[in-house]
């Protein structure tokens, strides 16, 4: 999802109403990629510190922990089976403590190997396969135990006596090693739903907010889990843990109020007729949510746009925002973007929706060329990390360079448009229909009368520094669904949390 204050994730989301299966959730236990792709490791240490060891075995098909065998260590390493060299074998055996006892004779380790176990020690000539991951003593770097299940099982690891340390964070729950490419190993937790919404709280939304809006954060967060598993076919696992999906960082910086919260709504989910909602959130909308077809391009029934009160009546960090584009910045960005057009001359929006949000933005080069993006691209399209500039949300406003730009004029928010204002007629209040005369023509918008360049045919189209595109702007994410900054406002107002998923979400129930 979006992280608060404002790191953007730069995936379509697409959202399909009635094809979300009724739980990604397998018994209660979601699995959450925390290194994977290009993230994969070569070694992962765990840190118990509770001294309890730890389980080794793998999860089955029901997410279920099978036990093969016990370590008694604080920490311990993963590594590809290739680490361990060369090797002897014997077996099978009917145990691991057989395997072990037989692997100690020799200074080895037992393995578990296609479900059988054996004992293994250095030397000889058999070679470790492209699946094996191996668990060292992270202080001795001796082989305590081999799992290779050909990518049928991931060896699993569970940790005894409460959250875990890996790379700097804790977590509860256990975790799972896939190796199903040969490559480095893929980092998995796999943890209770309840668990790991506590995990979520904490960095999308935080601790100290009013226990309304943490409330609503964790069915949000809680039923956007449940239906989500965009990356089970690639990955195995159902959520990763950045923006792009929710960001989750283990259960170390959970508070008092953020676990109370996920208490008080335990198993609370948002449902509209009855099936679970794809429940997207972002920081704050700037004014105005936005309907999911304006923005993903497929209609979502209770994904609907509408003007926001509530986060004009509260102080938000860097609500408001302006960056600034030369035309070979701008050129740069959409030609490395995959665009194909020239040498941009002129950038302007060419549509807005009915809540003033952007949904068209167009492009024109020097040859006239011109481009047209529409939808989350709007934003997405201005997105550089090599200048270190993007648009935040899709609430916005550019005021460029715009001499020699198409005049063009939309009549009642259609497809089309006027090239001309010439031979145009207006309806006055009365009724009555005139030729337009005017030099200075007005927009009607739900705030009120705007009006209109007549050279370029787009409003606010002040002139910026010669030859610079001027984005200026509110909000911050991709403006559908819940506002956590209008969720913090309308708790401070003394709405409950059903009350702020209600307003957000259309025509949904809370149960």
């Amino acid at each position: 999802m979006k992280k608060l204050l404002g790191i953007l994730s730069f995936l379509v989301i697409f959202l399909v109403l009635n094809t979300v299966p009724a739980s990604a959730a397998v018994n209660g236990v979601v699995k959450v990629g925390l290194r994977y792709g290009s993230s994969a490791v070569t070694s992962a240490n765990l840190e118990n510190t509770q001294s309890g060891g730890y389980d080794l075995g793998y999860y089955d098909d029901g997410r279920s922990f099978v036990t093969l065998g016990s370590l008694v260590k604080t920490a311990i390493t993963m590594v590809p089976g290739g680490e361990l060299g060369s090797f002897n074998q014997s077996g099978p055996y009917g145990s691991f403590d057989e395997a072990a006892s037989a692997a100690g004779a020799n200074g080895g380790w037992p393995a578990y190997v296609g479900g059988q176990f054996y004992a293994r020690w250095s030397g000889g000539g058999n070679s470790h396969t492209s699946t094996s991951v191996a668990v060292r003593d992270t202080g001795s770097s001796a082989a305590l135990f081999e799992f290779d299940c050909q990518g049928l099982y991931s060896l699993g690891v569970l940790p005894v006596g409460g959250p875990t340390w890996f790379k700097g964070y804790q977590y509860a729950g256990g975790f799972e090693y896939p190796r199903v490419t040969g490559g480095g190993l893929y980092v998995v937790n796999v943890v209770s739903l309840e668990d790991y919404i506590k995990g979520v709280l904490p960095y999308e939304m935080g601790t100290g907010w009013p226990m309304a809006a943490l409330e609503a954060q964790a069915v949000c967060a809680r039923t956007y889990a449940s239906v989500t598993t965009k990356h089970l076919s690639t990955y195995g696992f159902d959520m990763c843990n950045t923006t792009d999906c929710q960001v989750y960082n283990g259960v170390n910086a959970s508070g008092t109020d953020t676990d109370a919260a996920v208490d008080a709504t335990a198993g609370e989910c948002v449902r509209y007729q009855g099936e679970l909602a794809e429940t997207v959130y972002h920081s704050c909308d700037g004014g105005a949510t936005e309907s999911a077809e304006n923005v993903w391009g497929s209609a979502v029934d209770y994904l609907i746009g509408k003007a926001d009160p509530y986060e004009a009546t509260i102080s938000i960090p860097n609500y408001s925002y302006t960056v600034t584009y030369t035309p070979s910045e701008l050129t740069w960005v959409l030609q490395n973007s995959g665009y194909s057009i020239g040498t941009v001359k002129n950038a302007y929006v060419s549509e807005r929706t009915p809540t003033g949000n952007v949904c068209k933005v167009t492009f024109v080069d020097t040859t006239g060329k011109s481009l047209t993006v529409k939808g989350a691209t709007c934003r997405m399209a201005f997105y550089s990390t090599t200048y270190g500039k993007n648009v935040k949300s899709m609430r916005f406003s550019i005021n460029g360079d715009n001499s020699g730009m198409t005049t063009g004029y939309y009549v009642n928010g259609s497809g089309s448009s006027l090239s001309s204002l010439s031979g145009a007629y207006t309806i006055a209040g009365t009724g009555t229909v005139t030729s337009y005369t005017g030099s200075a023509p007005y927009a009607v918008t739900s705030s009120g009368t705007a009006a209109l360049n007549t050279t370029s045919g787009a409003s606010n189209a002040a002139s910026a520094s010669p030859g610079s595109f001027v984005i200026t702007g509110t909000g911050n994410g991709h403006n559908v669904g819940m506002s956590q900054y209008g969720a913090l406002a309308m708790a401070k107002q003394g709405y409950s949390y059903r009350d702020i998923l209600n307003f957000y979400y259309t025509d949904i129930t809370v149960g």
